[in-house]
């Protein structure tokens, strides 16, 4: 059976954080990106497509992204990936917590991160992995593709490095950004909190985003997916 792409885009929790299900159909392998809360209705999803989870990836540590990690980690036994930059603010989830008003979730010990250049890989797709700073310290973004080298990887879904493929070769029916809290329809993440930066999200739009072909979907962090092209023509913060 041909292998086609599974995404699932769920706002979950408060702050109705978009958590990401990407599966294979013909291998059952998937990823889960920013599962910020109702782990549950995560689950539910996954068992329904019988997907099992390869790795579970946050694109930063606010407590909206990464407040289901634990439990999803406990329940799949999935390795959860975040960029080392971001490893303080998680260890704070308490104090963004009591920022909310809401309870401290559950805190897991991270062990494995993911850099510039990593690729993740599940049956025959691969997210490439941006480092796009100014939200968070450690936020990323990730380029969905297929990749139908990715099931004769070993070593799975796990973070590797790799040369890139040249982005105006994506298959276009997979390809998608996953921007976390960096770029939205119409605006950009918020950096008044601690470690945002306003220069460094500008700049990690301009030089890591912008650059990818105007067609790209682009799903955010919060609202509705819109394209590289929409924003670089419309979005009144990149003017």
């Amino acid at each position: 059976m041909p292998s086609a792409l599974i995404h699932e885009i769920i706002p979950v929790g408060l702050l109705q954080c978009n958590c990401s299900i990407l599966g294979d159909t013909s291998t059952g392998e998937a990823i889960v990106v920013d599962p910020g809360d109702e782990v549950d209705r995560i689950l539910e999803i996954l068992q329904g497509h019988r997907l099992k989870v390869r790795a579970i990836v946050s694109t930063h540590t606010h407590i909206d992204h990464v407040g289901g990690l634990a439990a999803l980690h406990r329940t799949t036994k999935a390795p959860v990936l975040i960029h080392e930059a971001d490893v303080d603010l998680y260890r704070g989830l308490d104090q963004q917590a009591e920022w909310l008003g809401v309870p401290t979730p559950e805190i897991m010990r991270i062990q494995d991160f993911v850099k510039e250049g990593d690729k993740l890989r599940w049956g025959n797709f691969s997210a490439g992995v941006l480092h796009t700073p100014g939200h968070t310290p450690g936020s990323i973004s990730l380029v969905v593709t297929a990749d139908p080298e990715s099931s004769a990887k070993s070593g799975g879904v796990g973070p590797q490095s790799d040369s890139n493929r040249s982005t105006e070769t994506m298959d276009r029916a997979a390809a998608r950004l996953i921007a976390g809290d960096t770029l939205f329809q119409g605006s950009i993440g918020r950096t008044d909190l601690p470690g945002g930066s306003y220069p460094q999200i500008i700049r990690s739009i301009r030089d890591k985003l912008l650059v990818l072909p105007d067609h790209l979907l682009v799903i955010p962090g919060h609202g509705d997916n819109t394209t590289i092209g929409a924003e670089r023509a419309h979005n009144p913060f990149l003017r």
